[in-house]
């Protein structure tokens, strides 16, 4: 972690995780993460945007007292997830005046939370502000990017936007700026599938609440700052929209060998007809590169060997998770395989009730199928073809 300087008396305090492989025991992150705090400094008060995850606490009070601060005034919480919050108990105790300033309902999270004593609250509405002395905080909310408290804190007079998990990032890295664009984006694009696409209304309505505002550089709490702040928003406003791509999404398992050639078959007839085909074999594929394709398939085909009557865990897990993240997906349907029968079909169907898609009739094929079995696998793909056709695509 090091203090590094944005303007002036803005500083970014960042903790890199390189060694970290999942977030919240469950996304891959194939270049670790960062937690990023702030400080402003102005005239008359000092503040502390956001904190680290606790395993991390010993390097922000390092930080801090590096900068030789006499004192912080306010300590802003725009999340209260741990991974942000979690150190605010420790910086308490440093600055014994220090108030942290959120709004009601971020108040009562981190009360339950990291038990923040009543007392040390500062509770604020949308649209607050707090002058600094030539420095002022303005405060909105953005609420349900990803949890109903958030907000983000825009720096009038420098023209920054702090956004929390807003426009954030899973990367580690000694880069304060997103200079390798590329590869930012797609550590962005990875942190959107993964943890915001359920909530793609909210954050459609939040991108039209802060487009007014004049911003030059978004600071977020995890990864890279931006100093081209178009980039990451008119990503975000792709991502979110209910726009979709003629793509196929095919999370399949395969156990004897039948499904894979179904699923090879599939792919190529669905590459003939200008379709982008996306197979992920689920027992090998990076959940994560599943979902980044997931944010704007047009269809998604789930392909699975019967198991026990019904399906693979592994199959239920994707198929939960899909759940779960709500992708915009127009249409959806399963290629199976069964030697004695099962409700595979009827099961998947339960797991995914939440995805708002046309289901296409299924392709269940009896052990490894004959050419007329076979030929559903083509059908289907004549049929997906025909659908993405229906909605100009």
């Amino acid at each position: 972690m090091a203090v590094q300087k944005i303007k002036e008396d803005v500083f970014s305090l960042r903790a890199n995780d390189w060694d970290r492989t999942l977030f919240d025991e469950l996304i891959p992150l194939p270049d670790g993460t960062s937690y990023n705090a702030y400080v402003v400094k102005g005239k008359n008060k000092i503040v502390l945007i956001d904190t680290v995850d606790p395993k991390k606490t010993k390097e922000l009070i390092e930080d801090l007292e590096s900068l030789d601060l006499k004192r912080i005034d306010y300590i802003v919480s725009q999340h209260s997830e741990q991974d942000h919050s979690g150190s605010i108990p420790e910086i308490l105790k440093m600055y014994p005046m220090a108030k942290v300033v959120t709004n009601k309902k971020g108040k009562e999270f981190l009360t339950d939370l990291v038990k923040v004593p009543e007392d040390r609250f500062l509770v604020i509405e949308d649209m607050g502000t707090i002058d600094l002395g030539g420095k002022t905080l303005k405060f909105i909310f953005t609420p349900w990017v990803h949890w109903p408290e958030t907000f983000s804190t825009y720096l009038a007079e420098d023209k920054i936007l702090f956004t929390c998990d807003f426009f954030g990032s899973h990367i580690a890295t000694n880069d304060l700026f997103a200079t390798d664009e590329g590869k930012v984006m797609e550590a962005a694009k990875r942190y959107y599938s993964e943890i915001m696409v359920p909530f793609r209304t909210s954050i459609r309505s939040n991108l039209q609440k802060i487009k007014d505002f004049d911003f030059k550089i978004i600071a977020p709490s995890h990864g890279c700052i931006y100093q081209n702040p178009k980039i990451i928003t008119d990503a975000y406003g792709e991502w979110s929209s209910e726009d979709v791509k003629n793509t196929v999404v095919i999370p399949y398992l395969s156990m004897h060998g039948s499904i894979q050639r179904f699923v090879d078959r599939f792919v190529r007839k669905l590459q003939e007809k200008g379709i982008d085909a996306r197979p992920f074999d689920v027992v090998t594929a990076d959940i994560g590169n599943m979902a980044m394709a997931l944010i704007d398939a047009a269809t998604i085909v789930i392909a699975s060997p019967t198991m026990l009557g019904g399906v693979h865990p592994k199959i239920a897990y994707v198929a939960y998770l899909a759940n779960v993240l709500r992708p915009k997906a127009k249409f959806a349907s399963v290629i199976g395989s069964y030697d004695w029968g099962g409700r595979e079909v009827d099961v998947l169907a339960g797991l995914l009730e939440n995805l708002k898609v046309e289901m296409i009739p299924p392709v269940l094929i009896k052990g490894d199928g004959t050419e007329k079995d076979l030929k559903g696998i083509d059908d289907l793909a004549e049929q997906i073809l025909r659908k993405h056709r229906s909605i100009n695509l």
